[in-house]
């Protein structure tokens, strides 16, 4: 049996390589081979990566691919996209390319107010409470001022701060609720930076306030932390066109086209077992998109999930309609997104891709990540209603399973030919290798 590890994140890389793959692969030295393979073969590069995090062993590398032909307020563009997934990036370009011939994508966005709170804890009149906020704010603004002088040259800074009385929730529980603009940073140091000082000046106040007692004066500071949930932070993106230009099935008029796109939609508003899949195509495009630029996918992902339930049931992100002839098609979403700062200064790739993007301000990163995901929703429903979507999925996949079969060159032409007439299942790709090698 494998005994814990002390003092394991001092040790050298090398020794950790030693002591994971000894201590949990059969074949330490094939285990050794494998995570040195994908280390990158410049060793700044490399040193780069593994300080980016702790107890770094090695990379794994998720593919990067384009989407080309993106038209979006009149700008071309193609976007990277980093994904594991088969025809996520098929899907998108083959979108993109649909709605380049029809005026392209429109985006806007709604708001850019980004959230952080301090939680605590007050026992007390929570009028005496009231009067000594009043008292607190010009002073919590005061002493977080040396945290948003560069904040504020850029246009940024706090926009507000009010108290909130959540005791009907939880018993004496109270936040600080703040408001930031934080323009192309994403902001999470920033604003913790200055809830955490928030923090220190109401604990400080609050034990000298003349007004309350001494129970009242011992207020319990909880915690003080951003919240990924923005909803004041939205961008949207639509598309639109002559529903006649939906000539998207040999089987189905545009317009049968049309209302069955739209009753997709209306069941991913009302079938939360549908809607969560529903999104997570939607999530294809927008992770791809936002983990190519060097931002944090996880916080976007719970903060769009919870977007999507906040009106107590959790729905699709993305609407259409028919309107005096006209499809109309459309997603608003909350994205806390950054152009500057973390890795988007840091990492080369990640630098490289904002290029390909032409260098976008916070705004714009925020209209383009959001129309990857209203593409990648429109050719996901859109198959649905009409071929069905393994049937494009499984030609993607394809490669995967030969690889997996251990197919080689000949092989792999000989059958991706096949399939281009054959249904693609695994059992049919193994029983048509089987006839080749025979």
């Amino acid at each position: 049996m494998t005994k814990p590890i002390s003092g394991f994140s001092k040790l050298t890389k090398e020794e950790k390589i030693d002591w994971v793959t000894e201590s949990f692969t059969q074949n330490a030295a094939q285990s050794k081979k494998i995570l040195q393979t994908y280390w990158n073969q410049d060793k700044s590069v490399q040193q780069l990566h593994d300080e980016f995090i702790e107890n770094t062993i090695t990379n794994l590398y998720v593919p990067q691919g384009i989407a080309p032909n993106f038209l979006i307020n009149d700008t071309l563009y193609a976007i990277p996209m980093a994904i594991e997934e088969s025809s996520v990036i098929a899907a998108a370009s083959k979108a993109a390319k649909f709605w380049l011939k029809r005026g392209g994508f429109k985006a806007e966005i709604l708001g850019t107010e980004k959230v952080g709170q301090v939680h605590f804890i007050f026992k007390g009149d929570t009028k005496k409470l009231d009067s000594f906020f009043t008292y607190l704010k010009p002073l919590l603004l005061a002493e977080s001022a040396s945290l948003t002088t560069s904040m504020k040259k850029r246009g940024g800074g706090i926009t507000n701060i009010v108290l909130k009385d959540k005791t009907d929730e939880l018993d004496h529980y109270f936040q600080l609720h703040a408001t930031f603009e934080t323009k192309d940073a994403m902001g999470a140091n920033f604003i913790n930076s200055c809830l955490e000082q928030f923090a220190t000046t109401l604990k400080k106040e609050a034990a000298q306030f003349d007004a309350f007692s001494t129970k009242e004066k011992d207020v319990e500071i909880v915690m003080s932390i951003l919240s990924n949930y923005v909803p004041n932070c939205t961008v949207r993106a639509e598309v639109s066109c002559p529903v006649e230009d939906l000539n998207l099935s040999a089987e189905l008029t545009p317009q049968h086209t049309a209302e069955k796109i739209i009753q997709a939609i209306k069941i991913a508003k009302v079938e939360p077992y549908r809607a969560v899949t529903h999104n997570k195509g939607i999530m294809n495009g927008i992770d791809a998109v936002v983990l190519a630029t060097g931002n944090d996918f996880r916080a976007v992902e719970a903060g769009v999930h919870a977007y999507a339930c906040k009106d107590g049931q959790y729905r699709s992100l993305t609407n259409a309609k028919i309107e005096d002839g006209i499809f109309k098609f459309w997603i608003e979403l909350p994205l806390a997104l950054g152009t500057v700062g973390g890795l988007t200064n840091l990492h080369p790739l990640v630098k490289l891709n904002l290029e390909l993007l032409q260098r976008p301000s916070a705004k714009e990163l925020m209209q383009i990540v959001a129309v990857a995901g209203l593409a990648q929703n429109f050719a996901a429903v859109s198959s649905l209603v009409t071929t069905g979507i393994q049937k494009g999925h499984m030609k993607m996949h394809l490669l995967n399973i030969l690889n997996q079969l251990g197919a080689n060159e000949n092989e792999k032409a000989t059958l991706v030919k096949h399939f281009k007439t054959n249904p693609v299942s695994h059992h049919a790709v193994e029983s048509q290798l089987s006839i080749i090698r025979k």
